[in-house]
Protein backbone atom coordinates (compact mmCIF):
# COMPACT_ATOMS: atom_id res chain seq x y z
CA UNK A 1 0.00 0.00 0.00
CA UNK A 2 1.18 3.31 -0.90
CA UNK A 3 0.19 6.42 1.72
CA UNK A 4 0.70 9.93 1.90
CA UNK A 5 0.82 11.65 5.80
CA UNK A 6 -0.17 14.52 5.18
CA UNK A 7 1.46 17.41 7.97
CA UNK A 8 3.54 20.08 8.65
CA UNK A 9 5.72 18.18 11.32
CA UNK A 10 6.98 15.15 10.50
CA UNK A 11 9.48 15.55 13.41
CA UNK A 12 6.40 14.74 15.35
CA UNK A 13 6.43 11.94 18.26
CA UNK A 14 2.68 10.79 17.04
CA UNK A 15 4.22 11.08 12.69
CA UNK A 16 7.24 8.99 13.36
CA UNK A 17 5.48 6.30 15.16
CA UNK A 18 2.74 6.67 11.71
CA UNK A 19 5.76 6.40 9.72
CA UNK A 20 7.64 3.62 11.34
CA UNK A 21 4.35 1.36 11.74
CA UNK A 22 3.45 1.93 8.19
CA UNK A 23 6.88 0.73 6.93
CA UNK A 24 7.42 -1.90 9.55
CA UNK A 25 4.11 -3.47 7.91
CA UNK A 26 5.46 -3.18 4.46
CA UNK A 27 4.22 -0.23 3.57
CA UNK A 28 5.29 3.15 1.53
CA UNK A 29 4.72 6.04 3.17
CA UNK A 30 5.53 9.15 2.05
CA UNK A 31 5.85 12.65 3.98
CA UNK A 32 3.46 15.27 2.49
CA UNK A 33 3.86 19.52 3.55
CA UNK A 34 0.26 20.59 3.29
CA UNK A 35 1.47 24.27 2.69
CA UNK A 36 3.40 23.10 0.28
CA UNK A 37 0.93 21.37 -1.71
CA UNK A 38 -0.91 23.19 -4.79
CA UNK A 39 -4.06 21.77 -6.85
CA UNK A 40 -5.01 21.36 -10.07
CA UNK A 41 -8.51 21.57 -10.14
CA UNK A 42 -9.79 20.50 -13.53
CA UNK A 43 -12.89 17.73 -14.39
CA UNK A 44 -10.70 16.03 -17.15
CA UNK A 45 -7.63 15.34 -14.99
CA UNK A 46 -7.44 16.85 -11.40
CA UNK A 47 -4.61 16.31 -9.94
CA UNK A 48 -2.42 17.18 -6.74
CA UNK A 49 0.83 18.34 -7.30
CA UNK A 50 4.24 18.24 -4.80
CA UNK A 51 7.70 20.22 -5.54
CA UNK A 52 6.58 19.83 -9.39
CA UNK A 53 4.95 16.68 -9.62
CA UNK A 54 1.76 15.05 -9.35
CA UNK A 55 1.40 13.08 -6.56
CA UNK A 56 -0.61 9.73 -8.10
CA UNK A 57 -0.88 6.13 -7.35
CA UNK A 58 -1.70 6.76 -3.56
CA UNK A 59 -4.20 3.68 -1.68
CA UNK A 60 -4.60 6.36 1.10
CA UNK A 61 -3.47 9.69 2.88
CA UNK A 62 -3.61 10.29 6.79
CA UNK A 63 -4.12 14.07 7.60
CA UNK A 64 -2.61 15.48 10.27
CA UNK A 65 -3.83 19.49 9.82
CA UNK A 66 -2.20 21.76 12.64
CA UNK A 67 -5.30 23.75 13.37
CA UNK A 68 -4.56 27.17 12.16
CA UNK A 69 -3.94 25.89 8.53
CA UNK A 70 -7.48 23.75 8.98
CA UNK A 71 -9.21 25.83 5.69
CA UNK A 72 -6.27 24.85 3.47
CA UNK A 73 -5.81 21.43 5.01
CA UNK A 74 -9.03 20.15 4.23
CA UNK A 75 -9.31 21.81 0.65
CA UNK A 76 -6.46 19.63 -0.18
CA UNK A 77 -7.80 16.99 1.60
CA UNK A 78 -10.75 17.32 -0.92
CA UNK A 79 -9.14 17.40 -3.58
CA UNK A 80 -7.53 13.83 -2.69
CA UNK A 81 -10.75 12.56 -2.25
CA UNK A 82 -12.18 13.41 -5.47
CA UNK A 83 -9.22 11.74 -6.96
CA UNK A 84 -10.82 8.55 -4.99
CA UNK A 85 -7.81 8.48 -2.64
CA UNK A 86 -9.21 6.83 0.78
CA UNK A 87 -8.55 9.55 3.48
CA UNK A 88 -7.94 8.06 6.83
CA UNK A 89 -10.68 10.76 8.49
CA UNK A 90 -12.35 12.94 5.64
CA UNK A 91 -12.30 16.19 5.07
CA UNK A 92 -15.96 17.10 5.86
CA UNK A 93 -15.40 15.43 9.50
CA UNK A 94 -12.32 17.41 10.07
CA UNK A 95 -14.24 20.32 9.37
CA UNK A 96 -17.21 19.19 11.95
CA UNK A 97 -14.75 18.42 14.43
CA UNK A 98 -12.59 21.98 14.44
CA UNK A 99 -15.39 23.78 14.99
CA UNK A 100 -16.35 23.43 18.37
CA UNK A 101 -20.06 25.06 17.91
CA UNK A 102 -20.80 22.48 15.28
CA UNK A 103 -19.92 19.72 17.00
CA UNK A 104 -21.37 20.52 19.97
CA UNK A 105 -25.12 21.47 18.07
CA UNK A 106 -24.60 17.68 15.99
CA UNK A 107 -23.85 15.59 19.07
CA UNK A 108 -26.47 17.40 21.15
CA UNK A 109 -28.93 16.32 17.92
CA UNK A 110 -28.15 12.43 18.80
CA UNK A 111 -28.47 12.85 22.39
CA UNK A 112 -24.49 12.71 23.33
CA UNK A 113 -24.53 13.91 26.77
CA UNK A 114 -22.85 17.41 27.03
CA UNK A 115 -21.75 20.25 29.91
CA UNK A 116 -24.46 22.90 29.34
CA UNK A 117 -23.42 25.38 27.02
CA UNK A 118 -24.28 29.20 26.12
CA UNK A 119 -23.02 30.45 22.90
CA UNK A 120 -22.26 34.08 22.75
CA UNK A 121 -20.55 36.95 20.86
CA UNK A 122 -21.21 40.69 22.44
CA UNK A 123 -23.98 40.66 24.56
CA UNK A 124 -24.59 42.43 27.90
CA UNK A 125 -26.32 39.86 29.67
CA UNK A 126 -23.54 37.96 31.44
CA UNK A 127 -25.44 37.49 33.87
CA UNK A 128 -28.09 35.65 32.27
CA UNK A 129 -25.32 33.54 30.50
CA UNK A 130 -24.07 32.27 33.64
CA UNK A 131 -27.11 31.51 35.14
CA UNK A 132 -28.33 29.45 31.86
CA UNK A 133 -25.30 27.20 32.88
CA UNK A 134 -25.88 26.53 36.36
CA UNK A 135 -24.03 29.59 37.90
CA UNK A 136 -20.49 29.91 38.50
CA UNK A 137 -17.80 28.80 38.59
CA UNK A 138 -17.91 28.26 34.49
CA UNK A 139 -15.88 27.19 31.87
CA UNK A 140 -15.01 30.08 29.22
CA UNK A 141 -13.97 29.44 25.81
CA UNK A 142 -12.78 31.35 22.61
CA UNK A 143 -14.19 28.74 19.75
CA UNK A 144 -11.04 29.17 18.05
CA UNK A 145 -8.92 27.95 20.22
CA UNK A 146 -6.43 24.63 20.86
CA UNK A 147 -4.88 22.77 23.36
CA UNK A 148 -6.38 24.28 26.09
CA UNK A 149 -5.33 28.20 24.85
CA UNK A 150 -8.41 30.52 25.58
CA UNK A 151 -10.15 28.50 28.00
CA UNK A 152 -10.11 29.85 31.64
CA UNK A 153 -12.15 29.12 34.71
CA UNK A 154 -14.82 31.72 35.73
CA UNK A 155 -14.88 30.73 39.39
CA UNK A 156 -17.23 33.57 40.87
CA UNK A 157 -20.14 35.41 39.04
CA UNK A 158 -18.66 38.64 39.19
CA UNK A 159 -14.92 37.07 37.85
CA UNK A 160 -16.87 35.11 35.04
CA UNK A 161 -18.82 38.45 34.38
CA UNK A 162 -15.70 40.39 33.90
CA UNK A 163 -14.25 37.71 31.34
CA UNK A 164 -16.90 37.41 29.29
CA UNK A 165 -17.23 40.77 28.78
CA UNK A 166 -13.67 41.06 27.81
CA UNK A 167 -14.03 38.21 25.78
CA UNK A 168 -17.04 40.49 23.50
CA UNK A 169 -14.42 43.60 23.69
CA UNK A 170 -12.17 41.40 21.62
CA UNK A 171 -14.71 40.38 19.12
CA UNK A 172 -14.48 36.83 19.88
CA UNK A 173 -17.25 34.09 19.82
CA UNK A 174 -17.51 32.35 23.03
CA UNK A 175 -18.53 29.05 24.49
CA UNK A 176 -19.61 29.42 28.34
CA UNK A 177 -20.51 26.07 29.86
CA UNK A 178 -21.03 24.57 33.35
CA UNK A 179 -18.24 23.24 35.27
CA UNK A 180 -18.02 19.83 36.16
CA UNK A 181 -17.18 19.86 39.75
CA UNK A 182 -17.41 16.14 40.11
CA UNK A 183 -14.77 15.49 37.96
CA UNK A 184 -12.35 17.00 39.79
CA UNK A 185 -9.85 18.31 37.17
CA UNK A 186 -10.00 14.49 35.53
CA UNK A 187 -10.61 13.53 32.14
CA UNK A 188 -10.82 11.11 30.00
CA UNK A 189 -9.45 10.46 26.78
CA UNK A 190 -10.55 7.54 24.46
CA UNK A 191 -8.92 6.49 21.40
CA UNK A 192 -11.62 5.11 18.44
CA UNK A 193 -10.82 3.43 15.48
CA UNK A 194 -13.25 2.51 13.74
CA UNK A 195 -16.33 1.21 15.75
CA UNK A 196 -14.58 1.01 19.24
CA UNK A 197 -12.13 2.22 21.74
CA UNK A 198 -8.99 1.09 21.23
CA UNK A 199 -7.55 2.64 24.44
CA UNK A 200 -8.72 5.14 27.24
CA UNK A 201 -6.39 7.32 29.66
CA UNK A 202 -7.41 9.43 32.59
CA UNK A 203 -5.85 12.71 32.50
CA UNK A 204 -5.20 14.98 35.41
CA UNK A 205 -4.53 18.77 35.59
CA UNK A 206 -1.40 20.14 36.96
CA UNK A 207 -1.39 21.76 40.52
CA UNK A 208 -3.54 24.47 40.52
CA UNK A 209 -4.72 24.12 36.81
CA UNK A 210 -8.30 23.09 36.09
CA UNK A 211 -7.21 21.69 32.30
CA UNK A 212 -5.39 18.24 32.19
CA UNK A 213 -4.11 19.04 28.62
CA UNK A 214 -0.59 16.37 28.87
CA UNK A 215 1.55 19.09 27.21
CA UNK A 216 0.33 21.57 30.24
CA UNK A 217 2.13 19.17 32.31
CA UNK A 218 -1.34 17.17 33.01
CA UNK A 219 -0.27 13.50 34.10
CA UNK A 220 -1.83 10.04 32.31
CA UNK A 221 -2.49 6.92 33.47
CA UNK A 222 -4.21 3.66 31.65
CA UNK A 223 -7.97 3.62 32.78
CA UNK A 224 -10.61 0.88 32.25
CA UNK A 225 -13.72 2.83 31.03
CA UNK A 226 -17.44 1.90 31.92
CA UNK A 227 -19.53 0.32 28.87
CA UNK A 228 -21.65 3.68 29.18
CA UNK A 229 -18.43 5.89 28.46
CA UNK A 230 -17.44 3.67 26.14
CA UNK A 231 -20.85 3.92 24.21
CA UNK A 232 -20.44 7.24 24.02
CA UNK A 233 -17.23 8.02 22.75
CA UNK A 234 -17.85 5.75 19.89
CA UNK A 235 -21.02 7.69 18.96
CA UNK A 236 -19.42 10.86 19.28
CA UNK A 237 -17.12 9.90 16.79
CA UNK A 238 -19.75 8.53 14.70
CA UNK A 239 -21.90 11.46 14.50
CA UNK A 240 -19.10 14.04 13.09
CA UNK A 241 -17.90 10.80 10.81
CA UNK A 242 -14.83 10.22 12.08
CA UNK A 243 -12.91 7.16 11.39
CA UNK A 244 -9.89 7.59 14.00
CA UNK A 245 -11.10 10.20 17.32
CA UNK A 246 -9.53 11.46 20.47
CA UNK A 247 -12.66 11.23 22.45
CA UNK A 248 -12.39 13.97 25.86
CA UNK A 249 -14.62 13.00 28.26
CA UNK A 250 -15.73 14.34 32.40
CA UNK A 251 -17.59 11.92 34.27
CA UNK A 252 -20.37 13.57 35.60
CA UNK A 253 -22.96 13.01 38.23
CA UNK A 254 -25.57 12.59 35.59
CA UNK A 255 -23.32 10.36 33.29
CA UNK A 256 -20.29 10.70 30.48
CA UNK A 257 -20.24 13.74 28.87
CA UNK A 258 -17.83 14.93 25.89
CA UNK A 259 -16.06 18.12 25.71
CA UNK A 260 -14.42 17.47 22.61
CA UNK A 261 -13.83 15.62 19.82
CA UNK A 262 -10.31 15.29 17.96
CA UNK A 263 -9.38 14.61 14.37
CA UNK A 264 -6.08 14.04 15.42
CA UNK A 265 -5.32 12.94 18.06
CA UNK A 266 -1.89 13.04 19.74
CA UNK A 267 -0.12 8.98 20.15
CA UNK A 268 2.37 10.01 22.57
CA UNK A 269 0.52 10.37 25.88
CA UNK A 270 -1.72 7.50 25.17
CA UNK A 271 0.70 5.06 23.91
CA UNK A 272 3.25 5.86 26.50
CA UNK A 273 0.36 5.44 29.09
CA UNK A 274 -1.32 2.50 27.79
CA UNK A 275 1.61 0.46 26.14
CA UNK A 276 -0.54 0.01 23.14
CA UNK A 277 0.66 0.16 19.46
CA UNK A 278 -1.71 2.58 18.57
CA UNK A 279 -0.01 3.60 15.32
CA UNK A 280 0.14 0.27 14.58
CA UNK A 281 -3.88 0.00 14.87
CA UNK A 282 -4.12 2.77 12.70
CA UNK A 283 -2.23 1.62 9.81
CA UNK A 284 -3.88 -2.16 10.55
CA UNK A 285 -7.56 -0.20 9.78
CA UNK A 286 -6.26 1.64 6.81
CA UNK A 287 -5.18 -1.98 5.02
CA UNK A 288 -8.61 -3.48 6.11
CA UNK A 289 -10.66 -0.33 4.95
CA UNK A 290 -8.50 1.54 2.12
CA UNK A 291 -10.21 1.36 -1.14
CA UNK A 292 -10.53 3.82 -4.43
CA UNK A 293 -13.35 5.71 -4.10
CA UNK A 294 -14.72 4.69 -0.89
CA UNK A 295 -14.93 7.51 1.04
CA UNK A 296 -18.32 8.53 2.07
CA UNK A 297 -18.62 12.42 0.46
CA UNK A 298 -16.25 12.05 -2.43
CA UNK A 299 -15.08 16.02 -1.30
CA UNK A 300 -18.61 17.26 -1.18
CA UNK A 301 -20.18 19.35 1.65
Amino acid sequence: MRIILLTRKPELYSHRRLIEAARMRGHEIEVVDTLRVYVNISSKKPAVRYRGRDLEGFDAVIPRIGASITAFGTAVLRQFEVMGVYPLNESVAISRSRDKLRSLQLMSRKGIGLPVTCFAHKTGQAGDIINQVGGAPVVIKVLEGTQGIGVVLGETENAAKSMIQAFGGLNADILVQEFIKEARGEDIRALVIGNRVVAAMKRTGAEGDFRSNLHRGGQAVQIKITPEERATAVKAAKVLGLNVAGVDMLRSNRGPVVMEVNSSPGLEGIEKATGKDIAGMIIQFLEKNARANRTKTRGRG
